[in-house]
């Protein structure tokens, strides 16, 4: 759930790098609320609350989608592959679980060190604070 707030913190950030936890947890609990508004919309009077969370998520999962691909090292541009019928969205797919480029790339740092623990880390100690 923390991965979900943290993309709805960055609601239109498209700079920087997305690790893949972040992205797939934020398509996975968006899904699961769209189902679960998807059947409170079967009530009548409930319609728009589906409509309304499906345009309220329209503009993070396009950042925190560029952001992964950014972490791919490429470009944001990329996501136009889903346009391609069926095999665009196959190869975005790809693009999207593919591990992340190790150290800085040229859309920013690596979100995750090589033992696994993000920058924002509390237990990591910056050598030039001591």
């Amino acid at each position: 759930m923390n991965y979900y707030l943290e993309v709805l913190k960055k609601y239109a950030v498209f700079q920087g790098r997305a690790r893949r936890s972040e992205y797939w947890y934020f398509i996975l609990f968006n899904f699961i609320f769209c189902i679960v508004l998807g059947i409170i919309s079967l009530i009548p009077g409930f319609v728009f609350l589906y409509f309304l969370y499906a345009l309220a998520m329209f503009i993070p999962s396009l950042a925190v989608g560029v952001r992964r691909l950014h972490d791919t090292n490429r470009s944001g541009w990329n996501y136009f592959f889903v346009l391609i019928p069926i095999v665009g969205s196959i190869i975005l797919i790809v693009f999207l679980a593919t591990e992340g480029n190790q150290g800085t790339n040229q859309y920013g740092p690596d979100p995750k060190n090589n033992d696994g623990r993000t920058y924002n880390d509390p237990t990591i100690i910056d050598s030039n604070v001591i």
